[in-house]
């Protein structure tokens, strides 16, 4: 069952997600939700029920009023005896979803506007509700995945990468650091890959994804539409069902099998030059190590935002000891350190608007990004902290 179509966000601009749940609640009387020019889709099909991100042109940019459709409808069908499987996509065959919709989020902490508290509130109570959702949530990741569409399905029990997945956490380069959980899921990758994947911005492409424990299964992106009736038409499956259809399609798909792991020659090298304690230190490192690859990181890093970099590595550090539900406290707080500073807007504007790709950063150099700066980021909101 999904929300029905008359029940537009707009209408309920400041309710709680907890709060819209009962209203939408009691105006299910529809079974679908299938209007093409709804930004998502949610409809109940055979044993699942299905969330397909729909703005195409947009490359299935997450806005808030997505988040507030989708957040209680995964809740309904989490707690429904008829629902046995949660599955999400993207439509248009370019992206599964490309990212949060950050010019939204700019024009609202320009002038002081809610919704650059509300976006991250919300997105990130949604990511939480993926992380602990109680059924088989199965994220169809097909095409450009980043920002806001990694918090969509990562967090999940099956992530199904493809030939067309692109995958990357760029938040360091518009000063921002890779949030929605990436405190989470990206220090517990194998070695320093997930410090590398967040400080650089670096993009992993199709079976890459699995290898690098983003992804649990790789299918050809041609018969996600075959996998994903398997799925629809088990009968009150369990999680163990629904491995078995994954299993079965990801062995059958042999696009890449050959391949070696786009950074396996590199690993060595990642694992000793990304595990110092400061940003000072990994520059150094590469510094001293003098490599092409190495040299190829520091131009990289260099680009990025400084402060945008402590922020993100100390993210990383603390967030390899938190649970999920701990790591979106602590980048909620973050969140509202970047929308009340200067680097996030200059980096919308040098790579979004004006794409001069020249931001002036303030501070320009890492020396300048204080520990007590940094400290400060982190600290509690207080009665505006997020509660997960």
């Amino acid at each position: 069952m999904g929300p029905p179509m008359g029940l537009a966000v707009r209408q309920l601009p400041r309710l709680k997600p907890f709060n819209r749940l009962q209203i939408i609640l009691q105006h299910l009387n529809m079974s679908k939700h299938t209007d093409s020019a709804a930004e998502v889709l949610l409809e109940k099909r055979g044993c699942a029920g299905v969330i397909t991100m729909n703005r195409p042109k947009a490359l299935n940019a997450l806005n808030l009023s997505m988040i507030r459709q989708i957040y209680p409808q995964l809740k309904t069908w989490e707690k429904d005896p008829e629902t046995f499987l949660i599955l999400i996509k993207g439509t248009g065959g370019k992206a599964f979803c490309a990212g949060g919709d950050i010019r939204a989020i700019t024009d609202a902490g320009k002038v002081g506007d809610r919704l650059a508290q509300d976006f991250f509130r919300e997105e990130y109570i949604l990511n939480n509700a993926v992380g602990t959702c109680q059924k088989p949530y199965v994220a169809l990741i097909d095409g450009i995945t980043m920002g806001g569409g990694v918090g969509l399905s990562v967090h999940g029990q099956f992530r199904v990468a493809t030939e067309k997945t692109l995958f990357a956490m760029p938040e360091t380069a518009i000063g921002l650091f890779p949030d929605v959980g990436g405190g989470y899921f990206l220090p517990r990758l194998s070695g320093k890959i997930g410090y590398y994947l967040a400080l650089t911005g670096f993009r992993l492409k199709g079976r890459d994804l699995q290898k690098a424990g983003i992804a649990t299964h790789f299918v050809q992106s041609e018969k996600l539409p075959a996998l994903e009736e398997d799925l629809i038409a088990l009968k009150s499956p369990s999680k163990e069902n629904v491995a078995d259809v994954l299993n079965s399609y990801h062995m059958k798909c042999k696009i890449d099998q050959e391949k070696q792991f786009v950074l396996d020659e590199h690993m060595d090298k990642i694992n000793s030059l990304f595990s110092a304690n400061s940003m000072e230190e990994i520059i150094q490192n590469l510094k001293q190590d003098g490599s092409p690859f190495a040299l190829k990181q520091l131009e990289t890093i260099n680009k990025m935002s400084p402060t945008s970099l402590k922020m993100t590595l100390r993210q990383l550090r603390d967030g390899a000891s938190m649970n999920l539900q701990d790591v979106l406290t602590m980048e909620y707080r973050l969140s509202q350190a970047c929308m009340s500073g200067h680097d996030f807007y200059e980096g919308v504007r040098a790579v979004l608007i004006d794409k001069d790709q020249v931001p002036k950063w303030k501070p320009a150099t890492l020396e300048e990004v204080t520990d007590e700066f940094v400290d400060n980021c982190f600290k509690s909101l207080g009665n505006s902290d997020l509660k997960l």
